[in-house]
């Protein structure tokens, strides 16, 4: 079954909103709102906060205005202020080497996300880490796999803890809009738990249905580890 427009939308925007930590960036996912913004996806996001601002994104995109890696400076969410807030961060010799030698040691499970957010280098950003890592990084792209493996494992764990959560409560139907709309990131992310990732997506459907379901406890880490 296609999904609605509007859940279309709401996906498009959540990509516009958190490019700042999308790995790739614009270049990422300026080719998800080119193709996947039809008339009616456009329509829905015309009725939506900064809809509108994104479809003049998508306008400059499809029109050549705009490159498919970049986007207007006037049409960056939050006015920039994410941008601007990261732009200039760099690091010394010493916070490199420790970053380094964190990312070298890193393993895509619980220790290994406390491991690096232990690091004095990454402490010092506080709740800011992952945007302002990201940043230090543009001076040693050679690094930016290693730190995609980090922001994946740590996306994870944090779609794990919001929809253990979400499948204990009973569901508001904006909630279930916004659950319908976040769908493909948990279909990326929850596999990697294994079977209790793949039982635990089976109850984020049935919460989209409003099929009742009995929850059971849920204590895991990824199916490799």
């Amino acid at each position: 079954m296609l999904a609605k427009a509007s859940v279309i939308a709401q996906r498009l925007l959540n990509l516009y909103r958190q490019e700042h930590v999308i790995f790739g960036g614009w270049a990422a996912i300026n080719p998800i709102f080119v193709a996947d913004a039809t008339p009616d996806v456009m329509a829905e996001l015309r009725q939506m906060p900064t809809g509108k601002i994104l479809l003049r994104h998508i306008e400059n995109l499809r029109s050549g205005k705009t490159p498919m890696d970049t986007i207007e400076r006037d049409l960056l969410p939050y006015g920039g202020l994410m941008t601007e807030s990261v732009a200039t961060i760099t690091l010394t010799t010493a916070e490199w080497n420790e970053l380094e030698h964190g990312l070298d040691n890193f393993t895509p499970d619980q220790s290994g996300l406390d491991a690096i957010e232990n690091l004095n280098v990454v402490k010092k950003f506080g709740d800011q880490w992952l945007v302002a890592i990201r940043a230090a990084l543009n001076a040693k792209p050679q690094l930016l796999e290693k730190w995609a493996a980090v922001t994946q494992t740590y996306r994870a764990y944090y779609l794990w803890k919001v929809a253990s959560d979400m499948i204990n409560q009973p569901l508001t139907d904006r909630a279930r809009a916004q659950l319908q709309a976040d769908m493909p990131e948990y279909e990326t992310y929850l596999p990697m738990f294994g079977d209790a990732g793949t039982e635990l997506l089976s109850k984020l459907r049935l919460a989209i249905s409003g099929v009742k379901h009995t929850t059971q406890s849920d204590d895991t880490i990824f199916a490799d580890n």
